[in-house]
């Protein structure tokens, strides 16, 4: 696959696609290829629609010979030509929706989900549909439909979830770059997991990603990539959904620039703690360590801050998160093929009085109001991305007779403990890996910020990542 393609990052195969260097069908037949070489040992992709892509590619590659005769290279769209991939839980026209589920009869979608309208029209090619947890609710995207999509890095180890097979495939190099969406830290666990940068922005910026069935407002769509420079390039074409101009403002640019200094506060504490045994590993300080020196030694003011959350948070997260699955429409004889977590959280909905899913919610609205306000005595909140390496297959569910429900969801909770609590506030957050162990895993931290700061994080992110690939440089790894 040394045919240049492999070279590029998603900013530079964007701009050789646009100048003509490279043609569409070139990226999609060097993509394909990559996906039909490695996905077999992955799991990354459920759904490799090669056919329609080069179909897809053919004809951006006619529109730029004509927007090249009339001197019209400017009116292409942004990422003309640019592969990428769609979670299994996003319909795209004409191509089964899985949703992860046994449960559910895969049936072509007949219409494309607005993410997928937004990024069709920005000039993407989809190379097909990628891995996820049933309906998207765990931490490691493993399901009864298809192989588990495992880590690049250590193929008997988790990619994470739920934008698991987009983070493995982004990883890998099966995609420049991939859409990704974040209810609990589905963009940012599995980005962490593999070594990629994840970015979840604040609440409204992309509403195109938003979930309709999603009484929080939790869940936003957001960028894979191997830089922050990657996931700036995505997130221009996310932002501008309509792509009629209204967002003049460049996430690309804005990236390469170094931000003001800052006042960056570390914490550790996690609203799960009262619940479950957090325990930070070493390797998840040493990447908190990595990070908070360098941003240090940037300049920024980086010191402890002291955070404090409510004991009933994880009761009514939980109500909160699950409440989508009460109401599924599943045919009765199917149910039974229903995760043993998903039948759990889906008897629990059932059975919960709407009076009590909107105290939770009317909580959660509190807890946001605090939060927000504990964190906005610093420009931005530093803290482990994940307390644990990535873990193995089948390490959350495990045996179904030696592990219930519960104990899935607690190894979950202890595993990304600091994930949740930023979709209830709404805020934006990145993960940017900052050290490898002795094992070759990727080990990440997360920034938060308050709304609007989405450049800013990208730039600390570039910061990190051009501190940890200087560090590699130096000792030849």
């Amino acid at each position: 696959m040394d045919d240049g393609v492999a070279r590029l990052s998603a900013r530079g195969l964007r701009d050789a696609l646009r100048t003509g260097e490279l043609s569409a069908r070139d990226a999609v037949v060097h993509f394909l290829d990559a996906i039909g070489t490695r996905n077999p040992h992955l799991g990354a992709f459920v759904t490799v629609t090669a056919e329609s892509a080069l179909a897809e590619a053919s004809a951006a590659d006619e529109a730029h010979a004509a927007a090249r005769r009339a001197g019209a290279l400017d009116a292409l769209p942004p990422l003309h030509g640019m592969p990428t991939a769609f979670k299994d839980l996003v319909d795209v026209s004409g191509v089964p929706t899985t949703f992860g589920s046994a449960a559910v009869e895969p049936r072509p979608a007949p219409h494309n989900a607005p993410l997928v309208t937004a990024l069709r029209t920005a000039g993407v090619i989809s190379l097909g549909k990628t891995q996820v947890p049933e309906f998207g609710l765990t931490a490691y995207s493993e399901n009864r439909i298809a192989p588990p999509s495992r880590n690049p890095h250590a193929p008997a180890l988790s990619s994470g979830g739920s934008s698991g097979g987009s983070a493995a495939a982004v990883a890998a190099g099966l995609l420049p770059f991939a859409p990704g969406s974040d209810g609990g830290g589905s963009i940012r666990i599995p980005a962490a997991a593999c070594g990629i940068v994840g970015l979840k922005p604040g609440r409204g910026l992309v509403p195109q990603g938003e979930s309709t069935g999603d009484p929080g407002r939790l869940v936003v769509a957001g960028p894979l990539a191997r830089s922050a420079e990657d996931a700036a390039v995505l997130l221009d074409a996310l932002v501008d959904g309509d792509h009629q101009g209204r967002h003049t403002a460049s996430y690309a640019d804005a990236v390469m620039r170094d931000p003001a200094r800052l006042r960056i506060g570390v914490a550790l504490a996690s609203p799960w703690d009262h619940r479950y045994r957090i325990e930070p590993e070493p390797e998840a300080l040493a990447a908190l360590d990595s990070a908070a020196t360098r941003l240090a030694a940037e300049g920024h003011r980086v010191g402890e801050a002291e955070v404090r959350y409510d004991n009933r948070y994880p009761d009514a997260f939980t109500a909160v998160w699950t409440a989508g699955v009460g109401t599924l429409r599943l045919s009765p004889s199917r149910e039974p093929l229903l995760t043993p977590l998903t039948r759990a959280f889906r008897r629990r909905a059932q059975q919960r009085s709407r009076a009590k899913l909107d105290e939770s919610l009317r909580f959660l609205h509190g807890f946001e109001r605090d939060t927000v306000a504990q964190y906005g005595r610093w420009d931005a909140i530093l803290m482990p991305a994940l307390a644990q390496t990535p873990r193995p297959i089948g390490w959350f569910s495990g045996p179904e007779w030696q592990t219930t429900a519960d104990d899935d969801y607690a190894r979950q909770c202890e595993f990304a403990p600091w994930s949740s609590m930023v979709n209830v506030c709404g805020l934006p957050a990145v993960s940017v890996p900052t050290v490898w162990t002795e094992l070759g895993l990727p080990m990440a931290v997360q920034l938060v910020g308050p709304m609007g700061s989405e450049a800013r994080l990208l730039q600390l992110a570039r910061i990190l990542e051009t501190a940890k690939a200087g560090a590699a440089a130096r000792t030849g790894q």
